[in-house]
């Protein structure tokens, strides 16, 4: 007896894994119209698929039209697309499970069948993988949009936990592909330590490289839109923070791919980071000695002051550095909005000092070195006079 409900179990798993049979599944008022049909298979597969078709149709709308009035409450735009791709596969599922009922009416050989109902199990899985990718980054979106509820996911970490997700996704898709042909992953389970270190030797740098791009997105040095500097002199705005490289786009409009294992070892100067985004500009100014210090300040602030792209708090500040070899050195100090502005605004400052100085007499000195003749050739004294 014993024997008897191994061999059964034995035998179920067996189905479950090769001929994937889901008449077994049919409820119990269609099962006569199943038989009532299965001599003319033609028509059962006919008309399986137009019921199916209409079945999926109407959940498709009821449920789109019961979470749309849910999402209808909120002001992203987000929550619609995630409607959207999670009721696109049922129509699909819907007749493929339809198409498999059909497959038993046919007396097709236990190979072709197999394969038959493989195949389309196959499309089941891969619809809703892909519904699953799709609404992977939505959702994501949706939980960074209310991190005051939940910090751990933010902008800068939707990459790692998008990838984790893609990761497992792709992973649980696998093992039950190969459910679904009939393959036993216990072996390719066990093989997966030996297959892993071959793969880490072959692709060190890449695998540097993606944890490279996980410590970035943890430790965060810097984010999309920032304005970075590294020690190699390169400076541009962050536009693509990826688990393999990192993209900066420079004030010439050149993109530079640096790959995160480069730019994890770098040293960063981040000019968009601090209590805030804002960036300090300094212009160096010499004038002439025996200048008014005084109004040489006082025209130095207004200059900074009256343009309209200097912010006012902080004030702009006026400091003198030193009495230099040909002129008392001045340096104006003064905060922009964006680092990206910093090239025009220092233009256009350069350019209101030089015209307010003339207009005031403010003289702006040139390098200049007196030289001195003690003696000349002929032995006569230099400072004397014939």
């Amino acid at each position: 007896m014993q024997k008897t409900e191994t061999e059964n179990s034995t035998a179920t798993t067996t189905t479950f894994q090769t001929d994937l049979d889901v008449s077994s599944y049919m409820p119990d008022w269609f099962v006569p119209i199943y038989e009532f049909l299965a001599p003319y298979p033609g028509l059962l597969t006919l008309l399986l698929i137009g019921f199916s078709y209409a079945l999926g149709k109407v959940l498709k709308m009821v449920i789109t039209r019961s979470l749309t009035e849910v999402t209808s409450r909120t002001s992203s735009d987000a929550d619609d697309k995630l409607v959207v791709h999670l009721t696109r596969p049922l129509v699909l599922t819907t007749v493929t499970l339809a198409m498999m009922l059909a497959v038993g009416a046919y007396n097709l050989p236990p190979g072709l069948r197999k394969a038959t109902l493989s195949v389309l199990a196959t499309i089941l899985l891969f619809s809703w993988l892909k519904a699953g990718l799709r609404t992977a980054r939505i959702v994501l979106e949706l939980i960074a949009s209310n991190r005051h509820r939940i910090e751990i996911v933010q902008e800068r970490t939707i990459p790692l936990f998008d990838m984790s997700i893609k990761m497992l996704l792709v992973g649980a898709a696998a093992y039950f592909l190969l459910l679904i042909w009939g393959i036993d992953p216990t072996a390719w389970l066990a093989s997966a330590g030996v297959i892993g270190i071959a793969v880490g030797f072959a692709a060190r740098d890449s695998l540097a490289n993606l944890f490279s791009g996980i410590f970035i997105v943890a430790d965060a040095p810097y984010k999309i839109g920032d304005y970075i500097v590294l020690d190699t002199g390169e400076r541009g705005e962050v536009t693509s923070l990826g688990m393999r490289s990192t993209r900066l786009l420079t004030r010439d409009d050149v993109e530079v791919t640096i790959p995160n294992a480069v730019i994890a070892n770098a040293k960063i100067v981040n000019e968009s980071g601090g209590p805030w985004e804002k960036e300090r500009i300094r212009v160096p100014v010499g004038v002439a000695y025996g200048s008014d210090v005084d109004e040489v300040c006082n025209t130095l602030g207004e200059v900074a002051t009256s343009h309209k792209e200097v912010v006012k708090h902080p004030a702009p500040r006026v400091r003198m550095r030193k009495l230099g070899e040909s002129s008392l050195d001045f340096e104006l100090l003064c905060w922009i909005d964006h680092p990206q502005l910093r090239g025009r605004i220092r233009h256009e400052l350069l350019k209101s000092i030089y015209k307010i100085f003339n207009q005031k007499g403010i003289e702006i000195p040139f390098p200049q070195t007196d030289v001195r003749v003690r003696s000349l050739p002929n032995g006569t004294a230099g400072d004397s006079e014939d």
